[in-house]
């Protein structure tokens, strides 16, 4: 029974759709100036494996995320590059799509941009005027904070302690600090649409509330994105939709931490930020294997915590990965076992239970992987005792069919590493002595060599090249068939 952390009641509640195996799911998408960073990879991810796991669990899903395509930042980029908005966001919408794609972020049920829902906005903007619990200054229009006696709920401030936050113009035609704009008057060269009020543009706030709600209904199951959001973005969308219909918005409110850089949050303000592109074009991996590295270490922790990136980190879970790949070519050698069955029967019971429980507790993706791990060691303690052929090949299934929830583990081939960057004088020939850069065909080249040198009982020879090998980090696993196997 799947349990989630609600920021809207602070606690872990029992998920219980509206509608029986249905679910109706909102996540506030990004602004489209820039390239994506690490860190909305990660808001990216975390509700990309929700919506996996809920799949895996039989709900039909219904996955919103939007794109905000009219904001001051957009606009300033524009202006920057003279070219115009629709040039800008067409350019970084593409970019998502292929920098999410990398990483095998699925794309959702709906993707709207805020540009294509002006007429939802206004006539919500107009509900709530007509409510008294919104007000028309000069062509702007200003939700009034005052008079939502729940405003605070989400994020639990109380509206008297509260300043203006850096997203809250400072206005003196404002009735409090905190009322925040619905809709705002046009400036020259800006993009702008007709409304009651004049020619404008949208706030960022009751973008999503008009979106969500079109796609989703007035209420629904989910709304998620990252921690930054809960204020006052989030605070506002709940003021502006409750308000307006005087239902509940949506019902579980589920945030993801930052990621950080030396205990900072990482965002494009501080300047501490990687792209999500700059990652893969540094990476020595192919952008498969990178993909899954990524998706590998931003899983390693609970999606409620902060999470530390480093290029560290990034070998750690490569050299975790490796190990499952390392398994994977091992059950797909061929050869005969004799181990029976039962014993891979009940160790892949136990590993769906673990895995079922971890995810149920509020998505505990780093307990899970524990759990695969430990699969991972049983199956290969049956292996070398001989697992069946049959036995090998329900090994690997239960792989992809656990690895699925995480989008981990769907590769059919892995790369160990490119290309060894220092080299290493070996003796070829006994005598003359080289240097190599060694990829996979030197290895399997060597090893050759090895094995003739053993079946002429040269074995000086032999152990000099796994000893060579091994000062690479490339060690020789030699089977009792008389055949050898590597692995970095």
């Amino acid at each position: 029974m799947l349990k989630l952390f609600n920021t809207l009641t602070g606690r872990q509640e029992v998920f219980e759709p509206i509608e029986p195996k249905k679910v109706r799911m909102y996540v506030c998408g990004v602004t489209v100036y820039d390239y994506c960073h690490i860190g909305h990879a990660r808001s990216a991810l975390v509700f990309d494996v929700l919506r996996r796991y809920l799949e895996s669990c039989g709900y039909n899903v219904t996955f919103v995320k939007n794109f905000t395509d009219v904001d001051d930042k957009i606009i300033k980029r524009a202006n920057e590059q003279r070219v115009s908005c629709d040039a800008i966001t067409t350019k970084y919408i593409q970019a998502y799509h292929e920098d999410m794609g990398k990483l095998g972020i699925r794309v959702a049920t709906e993707e709207p941009k805020a540009t294509e829902h002006i007429a939802d906005i206004i006539q919500l903007t107009e509900r709530l005027v007509a409510k008294s619990l919104a007000y028309a200054v000069e062509g702007d229009v200003y939700f009034e904070v005052a008079n939502y006696s729940e405003y605070g709920r989400l994020s639990k401030r109380r509206l008297e302690d509260l300043q203006a936050g850096a997203r809250v113009d400072v206005d003196e035609r404002k009735r409090h600090p905190m009322d925040f704009a619905l809709w705002k008057s046009s400036k020259p060269g800006e993009p702008a649409w007709e409304s009651p009020w004049g020619a404008g543009r949208p706030g960022w706030h009751i973008e999503c509330s008009a979106m969500s709600m079109q796609h989703l209904g007035e209420t629904f199951d989910i709304h998620g994105g990252g921690m930054d959001l809960i204020f006052p973005h989030h605070e506002n969308e709940i003021a502006q939709s409750c308000g307006a219909t005087g239902k509940e918005f949506a019902r579980y409110w589920v945030h993801n931490g930052f990621v950080q850089v030396n205990q900072e949050k990482m965002s494009k303000s501080l300047g501490n930020f990687f792209t999500i592109r700059e990652i893969f074009e540094k990476s020595e991996w192919s952008e498969e294997v990178m993909g899954e590295i990524l998706r590998y270490f931003l899983l390693s922790t609970h999606y409620h915590g902060p999470l530390d990136f480093s290029d560290q980190a990034l070998k750690e879970a490569k050299n975790a990965l490796n190990g499952f790949y390392d398994l994977f070519g091992r059950l797909a050698e061929p050869g005969v076992g004799t181990m029976p069955n039962p014993s891979l029967t009940q160790a892949i019971e136990r590993s769906r239970v673990g895995f079922t429980s971890a995810m149920d507790d509020d998505l505990n993706t780093p307990v899970a992987i524990a759990v695969l791990q430990g699969l991972r060691s049983d199956v290969n303690k049956m292996v070398d005792k001989g697992l069946s052929i049959e036995g090998r090949k329900e090994a690997r299934q239960e792989f992809r069919l656990l690895g699925e929830s995480l989008g981990l583990f769907q590769a059919d081939t892995w790369q160990f590493g490119s290309a060894i960057a220092e080299t290493l004088p070996i003796n070829l020939d006994g005598t003359a002595t080289v240097r190599l850069v060694l990829n996979e065909s030197d290895i399997e080249r060597m090893l050759i060599e090895r094995r003739e040198a053993r079946n002429r009982k040269d074995f000086q020879r032999a152990d000099e090249i796994r000893k060579s090998l091994a000062a690479q980090g490339v060690i020789i696993e030699d089977k009792p068939d008389g055949t050898s196997r590597w692995k970095r």
